[in-house]
């Protein structure tokens, strides 16, 4: 416990120190657009290759509770995303990137820079993946919900089922995240980053997919990738308590 306080404080404190250069470089100088989608880093083949120890990743998970929550269902307003349940493989590679600056997010990396090595990532994703995702999380709930959805569900079956599936389950051996169950903000956010050349290491064939999308269309293919669910995943249903 005293390791994850010095942990916490060392995170905060690396907040102040934090560069917000909008075209990171990877540490040996390779620009991030030259970054080949599958040739991950060294760390990150290293978390991959480890088994991960879900009890020790629990403690570790006290660095993220308070932006992602206790249940790692992110924040209710959807800013900050659903991480329970998601791809041990995903997990990894999205911590790798922002440690090693492929993927710049400012507010991420003072905590992801505290983790001491690839068995922490290993650990955490363990712990992370193994959790279950709340029923209707972050879904679209705007008085035309039900004509976004629809329009969303045409262009994701059209563009995206053949990475993310047919249900939004991703794919844990090829890296691909599970969007059932994520909000439909971070959704929205993400997605208009990368089709605006505003995310780095992400796959090119997402950004030559989603490249042509306009504000309307991302709008939709959001709300219907919220609103899907995948049973085996979702949290069992609390049972009220019985007054004794």
């Amino acid at each position: 416990m005293k390791k994850l306080v010095l942990a916490l404080s060392l995170a905060l404190q690396a907040t102040a120190l934090v560069h917000a250069d909008p075209s990171p470089v990877r540490p040996e100088g390779v620009p991030v657009k030259d970054y080949p989608w599958q040739a991950l880093p060294g760390e990150t083949n290293e978390a991959l290759e480890r088994k991960g120890d879900r009890k020790r990743g629990e403690r570790l998970y006290a660095l993220c509770r308070s932006c992602h929550m206790a249940s790692a269902g992110g924040s209710p307003d959807g800013d900050i995303p659903r991480l329970a349940g998601q791809h041990r493989s995903v997990l990894i590679k999205q911590m790798a990137d922002i440690r090693s600056g492929v993927r710049h997010n400012s507010t991420m990396y003072p905590f992801a820079a505290v983790l001491a090595d690839p068995q922490d990532l290993a650990d955490l994703a363990a712990y992370l993946e193994g959790l279950c995702i709340q029923a209707g999380n972050g879904r679209y709930d705007a008085a035309d919900a039900e004509q976004q959805v629809t329009a969303g569900r045409a262009l994701y079956d059209r563009t995206c089922s053949a990475c993310h599936g047919p249900s939004g389950e991703g794919s844990r051996h090829k890296g691909y995240p599970m969007l059932a169950g994520q909000h439909h903000r971070y959704l929205l956010r993400q997605m208009t980053e990368i089709r605006d050349g505003r995310r780095s290491g992400v796959n090119r064939e997402m950004v030559g997919i989603i490249g042509s999308y306009s504000d309307d269309e991302l709008l939709a293919v959001a709300a219907y990738q919220s609103s899907l669910e995948l049973p085996g995943k979702a949290c069992a249903a609390k049972r009220p308590s019985r007054k004794k």
